[in-house]
């Protein structure tokens, strides 16, 4: 998939989220809801880091096509180091590494952890690297080109201090479904793993598959491209994605965002 349908569909997910938490009764605070929503969609373009064409190649300028060099090459050398027979030889690393459960859980897990050890500032650099994200996917026309990159991130860093302030209210769900002490902001790695899945999926549904069960061997293969039946498969950026899945996940971002916030 392309990033708008990326973050399009990790958006909905974190909605989806809440319409289901709200039905078992652990309704989410509204600031929580927006917040996960918007990290969710950032972070469903974060598997593309392995792409130096990505749209999250460019999303920090020189920093970011540096990074995406970086785990390009890692991806490369953790598949040559654990393919079977059955995986086909390659060039590159993307859809790799960056495209499996073990790395959304890994980054996930890291993203609660930072929050946790690094206090309010470590909350303030995962929001603004998943606003500069989202903004980037979800408003991609306004934000294409570098004469936009100040723009992005300024509005970005605004946004991000704002909800920082706003889920430290009392309430608002700094604490929300984790209440230790101590625990306040351990929710923000379940949207980060989210949108890494979801991405996996949409990757899934396309032509090439994506291996998003490694390392579990299927068969003669340990990198399986995991898909639907070819026949159900589509070409990313095809009028398939922009046409009606798009419409699709709007809608039902919509639905989901209603019943978590008890509309019916």
């Amino acid at each position: 998939m392309m990033g708008p349908a990326h973050s399009l569909s990790g958006a909905a997910a974190w909605l989806g989220v809440g319409a289901a938490a709200t039905a078992a009764g652990h309704s989410m605070p509204w600031p929580v809801l927006v917040v996960g929503a918007l990290i969710c969609a950032g972070a469903a373009l974060a598997p593309d880091l392995d792409h130096k064409s990505a749209t999250i190649s460019r999303a920090f300028g020189p920093l970011s096509r540096g990074l995406c060099e970086i785990v390009d090459k890692l991806s490369y050398a953790v598949y040559r180091s654990t393919r079977k027979p059955g995986d086909p030889r390659r060039s590159g690393g993307h859809r790799t590494l960056t495209h499996t459960w073990v790395w959304a859980v890994l980054i996930g897990v890291g993203a609660s952890v930072l929050a946790i050890a690094g206090g309010r500032w470590a909350v303030l650099a995962i929001l603004f690297v998943h606003m500069v994200l989202a903004i980037e996917g979800l408003l991609w026309r306004a934000a294409r080109g570098s004469s936009s990159d100040v723009l992005v991130w300024l509005l970005a860093a605004a946004s991000a201090w704002i909800m920082a302030g706003v889920l430290d209210k009392p309430g608002n769900g700094s604490d929300w479904l984790f209440t230790g002490d101590g625990q306040e902001y351990l929710w923000l790695g379940l949207p980060v793993v989210l949108g890494a899945l979801v991405h996996d999926i949409g990757d899934a549904l396309t032509v090439s598959g994506c291996p998003i069960l490694w390392p579990i061997p299927i068969g003669r293969k340990r990198w399986y491209p995991i898909g639907p039946p070819r026949a159900l498969r589509f070409r990313a950026g095809s009028w398939i994605e922009l046409k009606v899945l798009m419409p699709v996940f709007m809608l039902l971002g919509g639905v989901g965002g209603a019943a978590a916030l008890n509309f019916f």
